[in-house]
Parts: C-alpha cells; structure tokens; sequence
C-alpha cells in the first residue's frame, strides 16, 4: 500500500459569503475534491474507473459544521473509507484548520457502483482490480 496524503489546499475568495467564511455548500466539494485526490493517489483515479465502464454516484452526503474555514485560511481533509461490500462504497471526511488544528467540518457519503445505464455492478467479480484497490484501502487512517 502506498502512503497517502490529506488533501490540502486554502479557502479561495470566491468560496466565501459576506462574512468572509466558506459558504456551506462549499464543504460538498471539499469532499469530492479529496475523494478525488485519494484515488488519484492509490493509482486508481477516476478516469481509469469511468474508463472501465464504471460510474460512482452519490446516494447520500452528510455535513456537519463545527467552526467554519475562512478566506484564505488552509485546511486539510481526511478521507477515510469505513465500508465497502464491493457495490457500495462509504466515506467519512474531516476536515481540520491547519492553523490552528481545530476540526472544523465532518462528514460522510455513500456511493455505489454503476455502469452506464445505473445498473449495479459487483466489482469483486468484474472488475478485480478495481475491487482490490478500494479493498486495500478501507479503514486506512490518513496522518
């Protein structure tokens, strides 16, 4: 297994409201931005996923706001994956002021594999690989 990152990054302006503060919706992307970042660096990035004729999507998010990110203010996500029966995939995100280390956002989403006409696929019997990766990596504790 390969060690991975948090996915880092800082608040941009447009991300935020007249306050100054992330808007909440924001937090949504945040997490699909890390999920990204994590496949990209397990070496199965989506591209090779969608490429497979394989598709992810959502069946439900979760967000909740502890203190919130401010413009320019960088911040850490930590993405964890704590199911996956090899149709349905389940995160959990953290996401952590690197400022002041403040947990600043939790939450969590919940995916299933598709091809393109959103039938369910098995992936430990079609796609092995694909199943191996995301096998490899549940419960792995980013640091």
């Amino acid at each position: 297994m390969k060690n991975i990152s948090p996915y880092k990054r800082s608040v941009f302006y447009y991300e935020t409201d007249k306050m100054g503060i992330m808007h909440h919706s924001n937090y949504i992307r945040i997490f699909e931005e890390s999920r990204v970042s994590f496949l990209e660096q397990v070496g199965m990035p989506f591209e090779n996923i969608e490429a497979s004729g394989i598709m992810m999507p959502v069946l439900s998010v979760d967000c909740r706001y502890k203190r919130p990110l401010k413009f320019d203010e960088p911040f850490a996500v930590y993405p964890k994956i704590v199911r996956f029966n090899g149709t349905t995939l389940h995160l959990t995100y953290r996401i952590v002021s690197c400022l002041t280390g403040e947990l600043c956002v939790e939450g969590s989403s919940s995916h299933c594999f598709t091809d393109y006409d959103l039938h369910p696929v098995r992936t430990k019997l079609k796609f092995p690989e694909i199943y191996k990766v995301f096998a490899d990596y549940l419960d792995y504790e980013i640091t």
